[in-house]
């Protein structure tokens, strides 16, 4: 088992059993999180890169965060997970889990690393081409900013930012990823 699939499991194990650091809850909007209309899954597979980030035990200290999402032979998708520990030339921790759509549009889904533990993870923001991707979940406690490419230019970042401002996320807490 690889330390950064050690670290997940020891996490999920801790909130299982309450003795765990809980995440910070960064929304404050009262309105119930909207997600975007509809999520093409086969447009959506493949690698993506974290822009930008909440703060979480289980990411703590990575670097060129990537995430390659791919079809499971029974309809699921695959979630690999990959990050360097420390500095880019860090030592490379990989997790493997999977996710499962929890609606018709496929714009919620819940993804598992370590059974039975699940998260939900709602795409909120999406480009038309698929460039870029807003990921959250309902309370506030987990964000994401990804991009098909390692940066992202400075107009989309502040275009992104206000997006994420306007559904009620703390954006000054976001973790700015360092990518190659």
């Amino acid at each position: 088992m690889t330390g950064f699939l050690r670290i997940l499991c020891v996490s999920l194990t801790a909130l299982a059993l309450a003795g765990c650091e809980s995440p910070a809850v960064n929304r404050t909007a009262t309105t119930p999180l909207a997600t975007v209309e509809r999520v093409d899954i086969d447009r959506y597979l493949g690698r993506w890169y974290e822009i930008a980030r909440y703060d979480h035990s289980f990411e703590r200290g990575c670097t060129g965060v990537t995430a390659t999402y791919s079809k499971n032979p029974d309809g699921t998708i695959k979630v690999v997970n990959a990050c360097r520990k420390g500095t880019l030339d860090g030592e490379l921790d990989v997790a493997e889990g999977s996710a499962k759509p929890q609606n018709a549009e496929n714009t919620k889904l819940s993804v598992t690393f370590f059974w039975p533990f699940s998260g939900d993870y709602w795409i909120i923001g999406l480009a038309d081409d698929y460039s870029w991707a807003l990921v959250g979940e309902p309370s506030g406690r987990y964000l994401w900013i990804l991009s098909r490419t390692p940066q992202i230019d400075p107009t989309l970042r502040a275009d992104l930012v206000a997006k994420l401002e306007t559904q009620g996320y703390n954006t000054n807490a976001l973790i700015w990823v360092q990518q190659r």
